[in-house]
């Protein structure tokens, strides 16, 4: 329920201070006293747009705050999941808009999203106006009016899970499908490069060994020369006389090395060049030895070189018709082509699974709807006959009132459509939305609220001017409907009617006045007794009050005590 309502600089209204009490709360005023400028702020409060235009004149910035108290599971869920606190149900909404049109909205003292406020002030605010009566023209509305009514909240939730399910299942069923129609386009394509490239045997690095023994091969002689004459002037000394024996490096190297270790007897020094010598010698034989491998190892083949060429042509060829750069490139564009063919497969079984498990879904979400619609029609004799004990108690007697439910298309709230019916005067009866007139809506609109109200965890609830179009009699049974309502919630009706003001016990007054500046500002208080007599009788008989007004007014308020509202 809502507790207090405090108001700063929102357009009339300077500075406000109410707090409201459980029950039936009733809301008076005159034509352009600031009811609507009040349903405005707490519109503002439970997330509507805001815009700098709120602001009072003269002001940077308006503030409105709303308190509650609830013990709605829903709303502690909500609080949970965005991380704010319970306070045991005691709950504080604040709004605050500047001067540059932008707003905070704090949970309390948390700082949340104006969607967070809005899913909020759902679960703790109902406002239903004059126009709200227009919402029994939609099917929507209608259905969901009945599901309240057949307390279908577990079904409808296992629906709607279930739908979602389906549609997810679908769209990926679609895009899979339509990858691998595209795949299947691509497939012979696909498979005739795949094929070539895996024909190529391509291994990683081979172009570059390719490369080096083609020069190899390429230079082979010319190498091969080289490599012998190397080999020959590593084998014989130079200049020698003529006739002599032809002796290596090698030997000449030793001699010369023992005849420097017979020296050293009497020259240490040639010791450490004999060593020198040896080492030189030891290089040299190494040297000779690893010239005479290369040179073994140059084969001179022409059909080789053929081979090695044409492997070459065709690795450079398959680079350029594929724009690679090398041979791993070739190889990662083998095995992409390679994935694509394999991915058909692939698809195709997970097309197939997801088939089955929406086979599945679906199967479960007839089951669900056909639960759904047993409940719906087993419900919608009795909320008719409900609505239509509660309309001829507001004196629509013979009235007739129906809930059809028809085949409808598949859904998230199942297969059903819902078409409310209804006749003022006992013929056949049509869609509400073609033959109720504006105020036979509001009472058929207030019959649902009130069967709502017995069943169903409402929030507080607004009725702005819900009477209009009624009088007489009918308001005064539409004042007592309306408190019927206010012994299991809390209710705010705001009225023109003085039949529907006297009922309830709290009631406050809207009025505006004139500053000393000259500028009108809008406030709220709550009556006493004789402030109340008086604001009844001004309902009664307009700007001139009357003692006969006086009195009926005291009557009103009188019988309204006796009968317990």
């Amino acid at each position: 329920m809502l507790t207090h309502l405090h108001i700063r600089n929102f357009i009339l209204i300077d500075s406000l201070d109410v707090e409201f009490p459980e029950g039936l709360i009733i809301i008076t005023g005159q034509t352009g006293a600031g009811k609507s400028i009040l349903l405005g702020a707490l519109a503002l409060a439970s997330g509507a747009k805001a815009d700098a235009s709120m602001i009072s004149e003269g002001a940077d910035s308006c503030v409105v705050e709303a308190s509650f108290r609830t013990s709605d599971p829903s709303v502690r869920s909500l609080l949970e999941e965005q991380d704010l606190d319970w306070c045991e149900g005691e709950l504080i909404i604040r709004r605050q808009l500047s001067s540059s049109g932008r707003s905070r909205a704090f949970v309390n003292d948390c700082p949340v999203t104006v969607q967070v406020l809005q899913a909020l002030s759902s679960r703790l605010i109902d406002v239903h106006s004059q126009h709200c009566s227009l919402l029994l023209s939609d099917r929507n509305f209608q259905l969901s009016v009945l599901d309240q009514f057949c307390r279908n909240a577990d079904p409808l939730s296992r629906c709607k899970f279930l739908w979602q399910s389906l549609k997810s299942a679908d769209a990926e069923i679609e895009e899979l499908s339509y990858r691998k129609a595209s795949l299947e386009a691509e497939s012979e394509y696909n498979r005739s490069q795949w094929e070539q490239l895996n024909a190529a045997g391509l291994k990683d690095g081979e172009l570059e060994m390719l490369e080096e023994e083609q020069k190899k091969l390429a230079n082979a002689e010319l190498i091969k020369n080289s490599f012998t004459a190397a080999l020959s002037g590593l084998g014989a000394l130079q200049d020698l006389p003529a006739g002599g024996d032809v002796r290596s490096v090698s030997d000449c190297l030793r001699d010369c090395r023992r005849e420097l270790e017979h020296a050293s007897r009497f020259v240490p020094a040639c010791e450490e060049l004999s060593s020198r010598l040896d080492s030189v010698r030891i290089e040299l034989d190494d040297i000779s030895s690893e010239i005479q491998s290369l040179n073994d190892s140059i084969v001179v083949s022409e059909e080789r070189l053929q081979t090695v060429e044409e492997r070459m042509s065709l690795i450079y060829t398959l680079m350029r018709k594929h724009s690679c750069s090398s041979v791993a490139e070739l190889i990662s564009l083998r095995d992409s082509y390679s994935d694509k063919l394999a991915d058909s497969d692939t698809l195709e079984e997970r097309i197939e699974a997801l088939r089955k498990e929406r086979d599945s879904f679906y199967s479960q979400y007839i089951s669900v709807c056909e639960e759904l619609t047993a409940a719906r029609r087993d419900s919608a004799r009795r909320m008719a006959a409900q609505i239509s004990e509660s309309l001829s108690f507001l004196e629509l007697d013979r009235a007739v009132f129906q809930v059809r439910v028809a085949p409808g298309p598949d859904s998230a709230a199942g297969r059903d459509v819902i078409d409310f019916l209804f006749s003022s005067n006992g013929t056949a009866p049509q869609e509400v939305q073609k033959c109720a007139s504006g105020g036979e809506m509001s009472r058929i609109m207030l019959c649902i609220k009130a069967m709502m109200a017995e069943f169903a965890s409402m929030p507080t609830l607004i009725f702005d001017e819900i009477d209009t179009g009624v009088s007489g009699s009918v308001a005064d049974k539409m004042g007592q409907m309306i408190c019927n309502m206010g012994r299991n919630m809390q209710v705010f009706a705001i009225t023109h009617l003085p039949q529907v003001a006297a009922k309830g016990r709290a009631h406050y007054l809207v009025s505006k006045s004139a500053r000393s500046d000259g500028r009108n500002v809008s406030s709220i208080s709550e009556l006493d007794n004789d402030a109340r007599v008086a604001e009844i009788a001004r309902m009664l008989s307009g700007s001139v009050v009357t003692d006969a007004a006086i009195a009926n007014a005291r009557a009103l308020l009188s019988e309204s005590v006796k009968a317990g509202n």
